[in-house]
């Protein structure tokens, strides 16, 4: 039994311990420096104290974390104390910015992966996120291994991640694991979820009865309702906080503040902020971004002055809420104003502030500032990245977005949808089907979430690119098709001339339960157009009105009257005309009337037409150049060297035609008459020889292609160097035989060109895919897809 003494002695030397432990631990926490930390290490390890307790040794970690030391030194300490017990792993484990899968074990607790998956969310901003991904999922896979799939600390952490990631079917898994979820648990999936998906959610929660809402729940499902602008569902939500005695947390009300706002009525949420006593700054942004969003500036303006009246400091978010993205016409001052403002006060290297002005000068077609202000950005986020990709895709400066988006890939910046979504649209513009299939192939690689916009983006270029069997495959393969991809695809089948198949689709959509909208009859009234089903046309054209409500716009009208037109019926086209109420007659409807005039050789009705056309839009000078085409096709060269006159009078020029090809990923552009290609002799020389095959299998150049009074033999020329000879002449040339031919071409294509390539793929034996101003041609065989309609 030990002596008093032995007793009185242990006793002393726990106090100097706890002493002891006390002091290092006050010392650590006032270290400001890692030379500090150094020090008291030094002390530590030289008087043997180090590896004894600890809770020092814990304190000492994490503040030499919270420094950012590196990973190598967090290790060299954790592995310097022999006996590390649960809470210095776990620190460890916080701390370190990749999984070490050996420090969770032997004895891991729910700290432990929690812990783990705190310190992986952290690295999502930086590194490869394809490797990240797969260490949370071995992370998530070593808790489930452990028995702690259904510990909610977990999953909440897990969860969290996984929507960082944008992967929110994992996460979804990793929430219907939990048989209890908590609250925090809840909150923390309706915070990753997004609109109509949160809601539903929600309403789960609140039936299941098993867990309390709490205001961060609100403050959680309000952005949703705001997200998908629905005010019946805010109000419910409302209502619910009020019941539950939640609604009056300022942050609460500073949800219903934006919710309110984002659906149009600003004077409730003018009426909760008023009855805030004492709004704070978040409160002022979310009301100057609802006047913002309603294109009240003057209202958002006059708010801003009041903050900065009352001594508050604006911040980022009061910038990006009262920059005029949703308004910018006719506040280009203001614009000036607000972005002298952001360089005076500091604020032109911050993300978001740069990234509103960046968008707001795209939708003002200022992409030389749009530029500026990204280029400004020391740290892009995605979203700047985003917004100028899209920016120059909307513009029509496709190739642009197609280089900013190689840039970003050199850069290691791993892309979301959205920008995906993007860089496949600015393809499909461009007709780039190597573009696209190499974006397809990132969308793989990267392991991107296919979700529906991304999906309907990929049938949307693989139709613009020519592939619409591929476009098809990616429809069939969709789980969850919203009424866009129906639209995208309807549209494709239209595009390349298969209005049956258009038709045949649009009967699964409505057996589907999905209910038409507007885009999608015009999208069905355009492939009855170039299909040539005037009967059908007729009744989707009556359908739309009589079974559906929806009023035909400019567009469906204009579809009409290119129906009737195509098919010869130019009375009755001219008759439907004056049925349409005058809001839906435009520039298109007489265009369209006027371009079937030049096919059927009406003169009369082409010259009403032009008239109309002349006095809406005087300055295109397409409809002087069909004119002037039917008056040469009729041999009435007077009347076409008049119109001619006239275009020149009014200094109008007519756009050049061109045709691009692809060869080897390779871009090249070939306008008629053109002898500035590199292999320009070769390509002239093969075309003879083709044209002698050409002659001998019975071409016969259509020469009211060629627009002047001149000699047959000059006419035969100058069809012969068309663009779309040449550039299908290059193909041949550079390729292998059976490869397939595609090109664009900027016009409508004429027809003694669409006659010579019909010619070309029965002498060659080739697929040639020809993409004109309004839809593809697929020439085989000596066949157009297009049945000669277009």
């Amino acid at each position: 039994m030990p002596s008093p003494h032995h007793l009185a002695s242990a006793a002393l030397l726990f106090a100097d311990a706890g002493t002891l432990r006390r002091s290092y631990l006050r010392l650590i926490s006032l270290s400001s420096t890692p030379r500090h930390l150094d020090q008291l290490l030094a002390v530590s390890l030289a008087s043997g104290h180090y590896p004894l307790d600890p809770a020092p040794a814990t304190s000492l970690l994490l503040r030499y974390a919270s420094f950012r030391a590196h990973p190598r030194h967090l290790l060299r300490l954790f592995r310097a104390f022999p006996l590390p017990d649960r809470f210095l792993r776990n620190a460890l484990l916080r701390s370190l910015p990749s999984l070490r899968p050996d420090l969770l074990f032997p004895s891991p607790d729910s700290f432990s992966f929690a812990f783990a998956a705190t310190s992986l969310a952290s690295s999502c901003s930086r590194g490869d996120l394809i490797s990240l991904s797969a260490a949370v999922r071995a992370l998530h896979a070593l808790a489930v291994a452990a028995g702690f799939a259904g510990d909610t600390f977990v999953a909440s952490a897990l969860t969290k991640i996984y929507f960082t990631l944008s992967r929110g079917d994992d996460a979804r898994k990793v929430f219907d694991a939990v048989p209890s979820p908590d609250t925090i648990l809840w909150n923390t999936l309706l915070a990753g979820l997004s609109g109509s998906e949160a809601l539903e959610a929600f309403v789960r929660m609140t039936a299941s009865g098993s867990v309390r809402p709490d205001s961060t729940t609100l403050a959680s499902i309000l952005p949703a309702a705001a997200e998908v602008t629905d005010g019946t569902a805010g109000r419910c939500v409302h209502a619910f906080g009020e019941k539950c005695g939640l609604a009056q947390h300022e942050h609460v009300v500073t949800g219903l503040i934006s919710l309110y706002a984002k659906c149009g009525d600003m004077d409730c949420a003018r009426s909760l902020f008023d009855r805030m006593t004492g709004p704070d700054l978040v409160a002022y942004n979310a009301l100057i971004s609802g006047y913002s969003v309603n294109g009240m500036v003057g209202s958002s303006v006059e708010l801003f002055k009041d903050l900065v009246a009352l001594g508050l400091r604006p911040n980022s978010s009061t910038l990006v809420a009262l920059i005029p993205v949703h308004s910018p016409f006719g506040h280009e001052r203001l614009t000036w104003c607000l972005h002298g403002y952001v360089v005076k006060a500091g604020f032109d290297a911050n993300a978001p502030v740069s990234t509103a002005l960046t968008t707001l000068y795209c939708r003002l077609n200022d992409m030389d500032s749009a530029r500026k202000a990204f280029d400004a950005m020391p740290e892009k986020t995605m979203e700047s990245w985003n917004a100028m990709i899209s920016g120059y895709a909307q513009n029509g400066l496709t190739e642009m977005a197609v280089a900013l988006f190689q840039q970003m890939q050199a850069l290691n910046v791993r892309p979301n949808p959205l920008t995906i979504s993007s860089t496949l649209s600015a393809c499909a513009q461009l007709g780039a089907l190597s573009l696209g299939k190499w974006v397809h192939e990132i969308i793989a690689k990267e392991n991107l979430e296919l979700n529906v916009y991304v999906m309907t983006a990929l049938i949307d270029m693989y139709v613009k690119c020519g592939s619409i069997s591929e476009a098809r495959c990616i429809f069939d393969r969709m789980d969850n098709k919203n009424v866009v991809s129906w639209n995208a695809m309807i549209s494709g089948y239209g595009l390349h001339g298969q209005g049956a198949e258009a038709l045949k689709l649009y009967k699964d959509m409505l057996d589907a339960y999905l209910l038409p909208t507007s885009s999608t009859f015009l999208s069905v009234l355009y492939a009855c157009s170039h299909g040539g089903l005037v009967e059908e046309g007729r009744t989707v054209f009556r359908s739309m009105t009589s079974d559906y409500g929806i009023t035909p716009g400019i567009e469906h009208c204009t579809c009409m009257v290119d129906l009737l037109g195509r098919a010869g019926r130019l009375n009755e086209a001219f008759e439907l005309i004056s049925e349409f109420p005058k809001s839906a007659v435009g520039p298109g409807v007489w265009g369209a009337l006027l371009a079937a005039c030049m096919v059927h050789k009406d003169g009369d009705l082409a010259k009403l037409a032009s008239q109309k056309l002349f006095e809406l839009e005087p300055e295109n000078p397409g409809y002087f150049v069909l004119l002037s085409n039917l008056y040469t096709s009729k041999k009435q060269f007077s009347e076409a060297a008049g119109v001619r006159q006239e275009a020149k009078s009014r200094k109008l020029v007519k756009t050049p035609g061109c045709t691009l090809i692809e060869i080897a990923d390779k871009p090249h552009v070939f306008m008629a008459g053109d002898r500035a290609h590199p292999q320009s002799d070769a390509i002239y020389s093969y075309l003879e020889k083709l044209t002698t095959k050409m002659i001998e299998a019975g071409y016969r150049p259509d020469t009211e292609a060629a627009l002047y009074d001149v000699e047959e033999e000059e006419k035969e020329h100058m069809v012969k160097v068309h663009s779309e000879k040449l550039a299908i002449s290059f193909g041949l040339l550079s390729t292998l035989p059976g490869t397939e031919i595609r090109i664009i071409k900027n016009l409508r294509v004429c027809l003694d060109c669409h006659n010579a390539t019909k010619i070309i793929s029965k002498v060659t034996q080739r697929l040639i895919v020809v993409r004109d101003a309004s839809r593809f041609h697929h020439f085989r065989d000596g066949v157009c897809s297009c049945g000669d309609y277009w």
